[in-house]
């Protein structure tokens, strides 16, 4: 199982950074298979939370969409949408959060709204935000799981839909917002933080074989690089096989 994809990479990744998570917001496909992935190693006590309502979901199958009957399946509590945001979210019991976007700039701001500068006309309307304003405002902390790209790792969002430091650290704190703001951007190549005094953006690790002209490629402002530079362990032999064998056997999000 020396062989892996892009995504399994990623789905890896991202199942390391919830060690230690007691709760995380999640939605269907690599964010969803990452979770289930941490609860089989290392993190049995992760309750999964779903947007529809579903509080300590253990889904019986991959499920489709977050409205799927499967979350249900021995699931602590389903509550009406409301309850979840109010109780749960805003009530500060979100550790972490996983957040996808169209684009996203410098400063972890996100966009699922429209690509082009004018809302009226944009060239491209997106679904908008759902809950994920709100769920990057209180969540604790925000993984943004994502492929490198200059169309979608932008200087500036075109709106902002979903904020992550706005103009850097001292603006998010100065507008109150309970989260601390975004931890991570797990790509298929690298892995970035953000500048903990700045909040910009910075390439924090490498995957094996991936160089930082590379990760430059795919970002549209030049990139901070950490004084550290690390290296990202590949997949496990049991990773691997716990996300072919069990949680995604089709290949639907992992190939």
């Amino acid at each position: 199982m020396s062989k892996y994809t892009a995504s399994e990479m990623m789905i890896a990744v991202a199942a390391r950074h919830l060690a230690g998570a007691r709760t995380a917001f999640v939605g269907v496909g690599i964010p969803n298979i990452a979770c289930n992935l941490a609860i089989r190693t290392g993190n049995p006590a992760l309750a999964l939370i779903y947007e529809s309502g579903v509080y300590g979901a253990q889904p019986a199958r991959l499920p489709l969409s977050i409205g799927d009957p499967t979350l249900v399946t021995g699931a602590v509590s389903v509550m009406p949408m409301a309850d979840l945001f109010m109780y749960y979210l805003q009530g500060g019991l979100v550790d972490v959060a996983m957040l996808g976007a169209a684009q996203i700039d410098r400063f972890g701001n996100l966009n699922s709204t429209i690509i082009g500068a004018d809302y009226n006309h944009p060239k491209t309307r997106l679904p908008g935000s759902g809950g994920a304003c709100e769920i990057s405002i209180n969540a604790r902390r925000i993984l943004n799981i994502t492929r490198l790209g200059a169309r979608t790792f932008v200087e500036k969002v075109d709106f902002l839909t979903s904020p992550g430091f706005l103009a850097g650290r001292a603006e998010r704190d100065r507008m109150g917002m309970p989260g601390e703001g975004p931890e991570a951007v797990i790509t298929d190549k690298a892995v970035l933080d953000f500048d903990p005094h700045s909040g910009e953006m910075r390439l924090a690790a490498l995957y094996p074989g991936v160089s930082v002209e590379e990760v430059q490629a795919g970002v549209g402002w030049p990139l901070l690089v950490a004084p550290a530079l690390g290296e990202v362990e590949p997949p496990t032999a049991e990773e691997l096989r716990i996300m072919r064998d069990e949680l995604d056997p089709a290949g639907l999000y992992r190939g």
